[in-house]
């Protein structure tokens, strides 16, 4: 797919190794094509190695996509340099009047806070309600999945006894939706998270549509808005060796964190982990892209609302 990207991001010659199209903005403006606007407001501390996985995973369709990266004015990251934010990202200030297409909410490493404690908590419930007016369909990943549901719907999250941590598989509770369409009946999703939202409290909310779960890590998948929102609690979208990283930083360091489960060949970390989620996520974000941000959204971006 030709995605518009800013130049010099250095996801354009990652991509390119793995013979991944993208094209950059100088190309794309010689192109008279209307491309879907996709905004990401990224939490994670690696900025790059996010930008990355979700580029990757928004280059498998024939449409024309110009990215465009947010970042909050009340949080500075400390783990990717400033040049860098720079070069690549805008403030939601400069941002508020603009619309979009579709925008992806990522995680961020502050589940183990009370909502109202993160330092960026109001800044970030502003923008929660600005893309209901300004954004045809959002993707709320991880940490932002349950900051989304508390905040638009009450939702409550708790702590879990140990990190759910690993691979589980997952099962779609409506297979005929459109965001499902081509999946098997089960798919494979990585999580990692110290915290879970509850499959009553969902099933209980009328404007809340529980999509796909699993016996093992609960709730994976929830609808709201007929596919304005979504909210995902795990991430698709990790590169393969993500969660080895994150194992391997962590594990001396707590005493909560065990190996991921169904991850390594064999069950055991000195294999190279089974990548079995690839493939869904590839199709479940084409099908976002598809049937829920270029079949819903309106051809003149201002009558988005």
């Amino acid at each position: 797919m030709p995605l518009r990207i800013p130049d010099r991001l250095p996801a354009i010659d990652i991509l390119k190794k793995e013979n991944i199209f993208v094209m950059d903005s100088s190309r794309a403006h010689n192109q008279d094509i209307r491309p879907l606007k996709i905004v990401i407001l990224n939490l994670m501390p690696l900025k790059v190695t996010t930008e990355t996985d979700l580029i990757r995973l928004l280059s498998n369709t024939p449409l024309q996509i110009d990215i465009t990266f947010m970042k909050l004015k009340s949080h500075t990251s400390k783990n990717t340099p400033i040049e860098h934010m720079m070069a690549f990202y805008k403030d939601f200030d400069s941002m508020k009047d603009d619309k979009f297409d579709g925008m992806i909410i990522t995680g961020a490493p502050v589940e183990t806070y009370e909502y109202e404690e993160v330092n960026y908590w109001d800044e970030i419930t502003e923008i929660f309600k600005w893309t209901r007016t300004h954004v045809t369909s959002t993707l709320y990943i991880c940490w932002a999945a349950q900051a989304g549901l508390y905040y638009n719907y009450g939702i409550k999250k708790y702590a879990l006894e140990k990190k759910m941590f690993g691979v589980f598989k997952q099962y779609p509770l409506h297979p005929l939706l459109p965001i499902f369409r081509g999946f098997d009946d089960f798919f494979y999703m990585p999580h990692s998270r110290h915290t879970e939202i509850r499959e009553e409290e969902i099933i209980r909310n009328k404007e809340l549509t529980l999509i796909a779960n699993s016996p093992e890590s609960g709730v994976s998948m929830v609808m709201a808005r007929n596919g304005r929102e979504f909210f995902i609690t795990g991430h698709l979208e990790y590169s393969p060796d993500t969660l080895d990283k994150e194992y391997r930083r962590d594990k001396d360091k707590r005493d909560d964190v065990e190996m991921p489960v169904n991850y390594y060949i064999d069950n055991n970390p000195v294999n190279k982990p089974l990548v079995t989620w690839r493939s869904h996520a590839n199709l479940m974000f084409c099908n976002w892209i598809n049937y829920y941000v270029y079949q819903e959204t309106p051809y003149d971006i201002s009558k988005i609302k």
